[in-house]
């Protein structure tokens, strides 16, 4: 026998290599589906505990997340505080101004020590006033008619009531001051008009410190108060937009510049151009240029701290409380008695102040509204100096 291989044929070792090749493939693919079918079915059970569990929760969270990285988060809450901030500017003009009750109004009386009949006299005419007014008079007397026109003139008083030294003279004489306050002195004229009539005592009434002719209401200086404030602050938001890279020094420089060049239009424009005020130029024009940079620093010292939001404080506190209780519409003893308190001490209320004595009591000059308009505007610029770092502009290589 001879030892030979027989080797098989050709198409049968293909034959052979195809069903092993096409076994294994069938077997890696029921592997594939075995273990594809498990993974999805684990896949399908945590997608649906995770999508029963927080589903909407995480919706949520990414709405407010696009929201909070959209510009109508911003737009919405602007929205919000404008409609606000109307609603509050309206309501602080009407509760002021709307319905002026006077609560203490000072008067001071001349002649009533004379005799007692005489003040008797006196204090029952001051008490139908009061009831009148429905307030009270406070009755301060002076010796001589000298002692209280100089009262008037310092504005400790706002009216004189001149009791005459003869008891068969049946009329009293009343000195009213336009210059005190145009409402207060409105209100007394009628009050003592109107009680002289159900008494039967003859009344005179007399402005003894009357308005300026273009000016009879006594509304220029709030007027003019009011352009300066709102001048002011607007000035400071045009300065952080679009000269932004000035320099914390050069920032209060400009202010200062725009407050002497805006405080010289407004005095020109009212007294040369109008004629409705005679100012005394170069102190009125001071003080509407403090009043101005007091204004636009009070601003800047609140974006140095709070950035973006500073116009909010700066509104409440120059025009929602400022204004409005400056003392400018309605005098001090009208308006009601929180507002009465804190308006001598805000920059709008020390500017009108200072601007009335200037213009209408030049010999009686009160230190007071000055100090507090100097306080304000040293304060916020000291706040802002210190707070510099926090500047929105400014360049590099200085402070």
């Amino acid at each position: 026998m001879s030892d030979q291989s027989h080797p098989l044929p050709h198409g049968s070792r293909d034959a052979h290599g195809s069903h092993d090749a096409r076994g294994g493939d069938r077997a890696g693919e029921d592997g594939a589906g075995e273990g594809g079918e498990d993974r999805a079915w684990e896949g399908g059970e945590d997608g649906a505990g995770k999508a029963g569990g927080g589903g909407a929760g995480g919706a949520a969270a990414g709405w407010w997340r696009r929201f909070r990285g959209s510009p109508f988060l911003p737009a919405t809450v602007l929205t919000l505080l404008i409609a606000a901030a109307a609603g509050l500017f309206a309501g602080s003009y009407t509760y002021a101004m709307a319905d002026p009750t006077p609560h203490r109004i000072p008067v001071a009386v001349v002649g009533a020590e004379a005799a007692a009949a005489r003040g008797e006299r006196a204090d029952a005419f001051a008490d139908a006033m009061s009831e009148d007014l429905r307030s009270s008079l406070e009755l301060r007397r002076y010796p001589d008619d000298a002692a209280a026109q100089d009262a008037l003139e310092s504005q400790k008083v706002f009216a004189v009531l001149h009791v005459p030294a003869d008891p068969g003279r049946e009329r009293l004489d009343l000195d009213v001051s336009s210059a005190s306050g145009a409402s207060v002195a409105e209100l007394l004229t009628q009050a003592a008009r109107t009680v002289g009539e159900e008494t039967g005592l003859r009344v005179a009434v007399r402005d003894a410190k009357p308005l300026d002719p273009g000016d009879p209401r006594g509304l220029a200086l709030f007027y003019v108060t009011l352009a300066a404030v709102v001048t002011g602050f607007i000035g400071a938001i045009q300065m952080s937009v679009h000269a932004k890279d000035l320099k914390p020094f050069e920032r209060i420089a400009f202010t200062a510049a725009y407050s002497l060049l805006g405080g010289f239009a407004v005095t020109a424009a009212v007294d040369w151009l109008l004629n409705a005020v005679d100012f005394p130029f170069v102190h009125s024009w001071m003080i509407l240029a403090l009043t101005m940079f007091t204004s636009g620093m009070v601003f800047t010292m609140f974006q140095a701290l709070i950035g973006r939001w500073a116009m909010l404080p700066t509104w409440g506190l120059m025009v929602l409380i400022g204004n409005p209780s400056s003392g400018g519409a309605v005098s001090w003893p009208l308006l009601p008695s929180p507002l009465g308190v804190v308006g001598r001490w805000l920059p709008p209320g020390a500017s009108v102040n200072a601007q009335h004595t200037a213009v209408y009591f030049p010999g009686h000059l009160h230190p007071q509204p000055y100090l507090v308009l100097a306080a304000w505007a040293v304060a916020s610029s000291a706040v802002f100096w210190i707070w510099r770092h926090r500047h929105p502009g400014g360049r590099n290589g200085g402070s």
